[in-house]
Order: structure tokens, then sequence, then C-alpha cells
């Protein structure tokens, strides 16, 4: 039978590269049929693609972190301001104003998981009442069977998105939040109430 799946595997791996393969083909192609004007928008690069210069990254940046809590030392206030710790090392505009609301926990078999959440929005004089919000989904996950020495794990989750952060590991764009709240304006202005 493992072998049976091997081939799928391989199979399943060998569609994939034809796939990437074909894609990059389209972008060759592509590049060398555009204009010089239209090579000199800022979202092209490179003027030669290939699977490596497919995904451009910033060797130099550096995702930072904090400290985060031991399962012994873990309370719902000491988690709330490593929340809000954390969201101080993100890079975003002052005009961001955001609260964090402690929204409760589940008992689970072998954790504790408390969930908080952290809603931004942009406050002007004109508009001091936001017509929409951003929220942020933050989950401690304390073992109940770890040492209490362990770290508590931490979760973070974007509001219509299913993407799982961990604190660290990616890297915070402004334009997730003003994603949602455009995404909400617009259904607003598309539902006659």
């Amino acid at each position: 039978m493992s072998s049976e799946g091997d081939q799928y595997a391989e199979q399943a791996k060998k569609m994939v590269d034809d796939v990437i393969a074909l894609a990059i083909k389209r972008l060759e192609t592509d590049l060398s049929i555009m204009s010089e004007r239209e090579k000199t928008f800022e979202s092209l690069k490179y003027s030669e693609m290939s699977r490596e210069s497919t995904f451009i990254r910033e060797d130099d940046y550096v995702i930072e972190n904090i400290s985060w809590l031991s399962i012994g030392d873990f309370s719902t206030q000491t988690a709330e301001k490593k929340i809000d710790d954390f969201i101080k090392t993100w890079k975003y505009d002052k005009s961001w104003l955001y609260c964090i609301d402690y929204l409760g926990c589940d008992e689970h078999e072998f954790d504790t998981r408390h969930r908080f959440r952290v809603r931004w929005s942009v406050p002007t004089r004109r508009k001091p009442i936001p017509r929409a919000t951003a929220c942020v989904y933050f989950t401690f996950q304390v073992s109940k069977i770890k040492p209490k020495s362990h770290p508590v794990e931490v979760f973070y989750v974007f509001e219509t998105n299913r993407l799982v952060h961990r604190p660290g590991e990616s890297r915070f764009r402004e334009k997730w939040l003003k994603d949602i709240i455009e995404s909400k304006v617009m259904m607003m202005q598309a539902l006659a109430f």
C-alpha cells in the first residue's frame, strides 16, 4: 500500500512542478511582449522571471518578537499586556487605534485556550466613531500537562482570514487591516437599509 501511496505522491509532485513550469513560461512570454513602459512599473522587480525570482524575499528584514509568558506566569492581565507589547513591534501608521478585549476561555482535556480580540480602527476628527473595525484574534494555549516553566503557545488570526500566525514567524502587514475595513465598508454600501 505504501508503494502505491508513493506513486500518488510522485505523480502529484510532477503535476505541481509542471503547473509551476507552465506559469513561469507564461510569465516569461508575457514579459517579452511587454512594452518598455510596462516593464518599468514598480510591480515588476526583475526583467527575467525564474523560479527563484518569483518569490522576492527581503533577507535583511528581521521579524520582531517578544518573550512570551510561561505557563506558571499566565494570567489574563499579563497576557493582555504581552499582546500590547507584541503589537508595539508591528509597523503601522500612528492613526490606527486599538483596544484589547478578553473573550473568555475554552477548557480542553490537556489545555485551556484563552481568547482575546484586538479591535482596530482609524477614528478621525470628522468621524470619531469609525464606520468599520478590523479584528485580530489571539489565542493563548495554556497546557495542563507540561511543566510550569514551559512557554504558553500563542496564535493569532486576522478577521476574515483562516491563516493562523505565530508570533515571530510572520511579518505584519498594515494592508491586512485596511483590506478588512474596505471589504466591510463596501458590503455596507451594497446593502440597503
